[in-house]
């Protein structure tokens, strides 16, 4: 008997200013201005996606002192933006990115469960911690946290958090016109939590929300994130968007679910995925070429190789030769604020392999930034985007993805039109939504409002 279809989970992911977006096209559009995340939402929800996702920045980016001004982190706060868009949307999920090292869980429990009622159960909430002192400098407590340490302070923060939503067991409210009291059970809301990040207690002040919690992502790839996911996420994010790195992924993380006591299906992987269409699959390549061209300009180019280098390389021309000197090692005092910086551990080695490539191919500076940065995941007509990532899916590579357009805000509207109704005609992907909440788009269960109690009172 033939193992039936997967259903495909869509997302959106809203890139902001960054070198995935391509600003010089004239059909790009503001990152700030309410109007671009609408007409994103809209087309996210026209093609029955499952959610729209916003990453956070915490601070402007740095390059060599100066602020990196080709990739400037300059968006409106999450949880303003996601209100806003639960009103001129119905079904939408609404997934905001909400730092667990610089925040407290009593004030982000309130904003998400108020976004969970004023969306009518849309809210996701992506679990992400903080890396480096320089962030940290924003902050009351500053410096940063050893990954280790991160990762102790996230699960703790995500289980204080999870006290709080549940502090309200369903059945509290209750209305009495002659007294004017609303509260059948005095310890409604109230919580006690003492650990070794948070020592709290008092009464949580928003009643239970729609879904009772909010969806849980995260995004880390560390052995520490894999179990942090396994033990308490409802989806996790994945950077891998080649078959096989994919299924070795799915594989790892599905299998340490038994032993939180989780089935499979009690976490999607979604990696993040971007794309390039075409009328055939020639004209998609040949425009994917370019857009790579374009999201690498010769400045932007230098700026990546600093990340490695860790030197000024402002002097080297773009177009010529790789540096002849090596990268300086320890800490990285160039780049600053930039994730990107975690991926080469071993700038020396990576600056050998990229001189053995750059020699092999006669690569320019500009064309091994191009060459070696991530490519469009999927680049092809709309029948051989859709045909990949059925292929994908059905796999078990991943659950979905999460796509990141290279236009804001009008990227998603011909994946939209075109490939949407591709996979719809394969039997794989939803025609209309089948329930109200962000966990009945996902396939997720509800958190039970009465083992909640049991643990509340416990």
């Amino acid at each position: 008997m033939s193992k039936p279809l997967k259903q495909i989970h869509l997302a959106a992911h809203f890139p902001g200013v960054n070198n995935t977006t391509v600003w010089s096209d004239p059909r790009a559009g503001s990152h700030i201005e309410f109007s671009s995340f609408a007409h994103f939402a809209r087309t996210a929800e026209r093609a029955r996606f499952d959610f729209l996702f916003l990453a956070e920045g915490l601070r402007l980016r740095e390059q060599d002192g100066k602020i990196y001004d080709l990739d400037v982190v300059g968006r409106p706060d999450t949880f303003t933006v996601l209100a806003a868009l639960a009103a001129v949307t119905e079904h939408l999920g609404l997934t905001g990115t909400i730092n667990s090292t610089f925040n407290e869980p009593y004030e982000v429990a309130r904003q998400f469960a108020s976004l969970d009622h004023l969306s009518g159960g849309r809210a996701a909430w992506n679990v992400v911690t903080s890396w480096d002192a320089f962030t940290g400098e924003n902050f009351r407590r500053g410096g940063f946290l050893p990954q280790e340490e991160r990762y102790s302070r996230a699960k703790e923060f995500l289980a204080t958090a999870n006290e709080l939503f549940d502090s309200w067991h369903g059945d509290e409210i209750v209305a009495d016109p002659a007294t004017g009291t609303f509260l059948r059970d005095a310890k409604a809301g109230a919580f006690v939590h003492h650990g070794r990040h948070f020592d709290i207690h008092g009464r949580f002040n928003v009643p239970r929300s729609p879904q009772g919690r909010p969806v849980v992502f995260q995004a880390g790839d560390s052995d520490e994130g894999r179990e942090f996911a396994a033990s308490s996420a409802d989806a996790i994010f994945s950077r891998y968007s080649t078959l096989e790195a994919g299924r070795s992924f799915y594989a790892d993380v599905k299998r340490r679910l038994a032993a939180y006591g989780r089935r499979p299906d009690q976490l999607l992987i979604l990696p993040a995925a971007t794309f390039v269409l075409g009328d055939t699959d020639e004209e998609a390549e040949e425009a994917a070429r370019e857009v790579r061209r374009a999201q690498v300009s010769g400045a932007t180019a230098i700026k990546h190789l600093e990340f490695v280098w860790n030197r000024d390389l402002s002097a080297y021309d773009p177009d010529g030769p790789l540096p002849d000197i090596d990268p300086l090692p320890g800490e990285n005092t160039i780049a600053r604020g930039r994730a990107q910086v975690r991926m080469y551990r071993d700038p020396l080695t990576t600056a050998r392999e990229w001189r053995e490539l750059a020699a092999a191919h006669d690569w320019s500076i500009r064309d091994l930034v191009i060459n070696t940065g991530n490519r469009q995941s999927f680049v092809g007509s709309p029948a051989t985007v859709a045909r990949e990532i059925d292929a994908f899916v059905q796999a078990d590579a991943s659950d979905g993805f999460i796509l990141v357009p290279h236009i804001t805000p009008g990227g998603l509207d011909a994946f939209a039109d075109t490939v949407v109704p591709l996979l719809q005609e394969r039997g794989v992907y939803r025609t209309e939504y089948e329930g109200t909440t962000l966990r009945d788009h996902l396939g997720l269960a509800h958190p039970d409002a009465g083992a909640a109690a049991e643990r509340a009172a416990s």
